[in-house]
């Protein structure tokens, strides 16, 4: 398994209510190329992550409608694609939509994180897809049991092949799906609904971190 290769099977899987930002373009908010430059974003960001030597998942549950199903990247919205080249030197990443960068509190919140651990972690999900409500693109859904199995071979060959040994799963869904690998997994609060003080915690107990104020706040339209 390579980058292209595992990019290119996620892009072949297509499920009823289900975004694939691989394959799939938005009529509302996407450019023409759009799937083109999210299966970019995701090809040069695991080249990248593979460079580094990456051991750690930070794994979510699916991709947000103002998240991931815009850029293709898991826990990451576009107004943080700017730095991507510099936690993962070598990725390409590129806005797919049009007008300004839109942001998503989830990815608020894990980036400041991000930015101040020694080593970054390849970030993913449990399902790598945008499942919605039928009718409503632009809501969020848990996926089911079926369309997980769709990828669950895939997730298996990403974990391997990168050699991860260790998954810090973002919320309890994460937590007993990563459990399946055999890795040692580490549960942190989810920072939706409620729980981004329990989220912070956890990561500066993981990370040794310095009790400081998280800058989410600071950024537009979060939601």
């Amino acid at each position: 398994m390579n980058p292209a290769a595992f990019v290119k099977a996620l892009a072949g899987l297509r499920l009823e209510n289900v975004f694939n930002p691989y394959r799939d373009v938005c009529e509302v908010h996407d450019r023409a190329d759009a799937a083109e430059s999210r299966r970019r974003n995701l090809r040069t960001y695991l080249a990248a992550s593979i460079e580094l030597g990456v051991d750690t998942l930070w794994m979510g549950r699916d991709l947000g409608y103002r998240g991931g199903r815009r850029t293709g990247l898991a826990l990451t919205d576009e107004y943080h694609l700017p730095e991507l080249a510099q936690l993962y030197p070598g990725c390409q990443s590129r806005q797919a939509t049009h007008g300004p960068a839109v942001a998503e509190r989830t990815a608020a919140e894990v980036w400041s994180v991000l930015r101040a651990v020694e080593a970054p972690p390849l970030l993913w999900n449990v399902f790598p897809f945008h499942p919605h409500e039928p009718g409503n693109p632009f809501t969020n859904r848990r996926f089911t049991t079926r369309e997980l199995d769709a990828v669950c071979d895939l997730n298996s060959a990403l974990i391997s092949w990168l050699r991860i040994r260790r998954i810090v799963a973002i919320g309890q869904d994460a937590a007993a799906y990563a459990r399946l690998f055999g890795v040692k997994v580490i549960t942190v609060r989810h920072p939706s609904y409620g729980g981004v003080r329990e989220f912070r915690e956890g990561m500066r107990s993981i990370y040794a971190l310095p009790d400081r104020t998280t800058p989410a706040a600071e950024q537009p339209s979060l939601l």
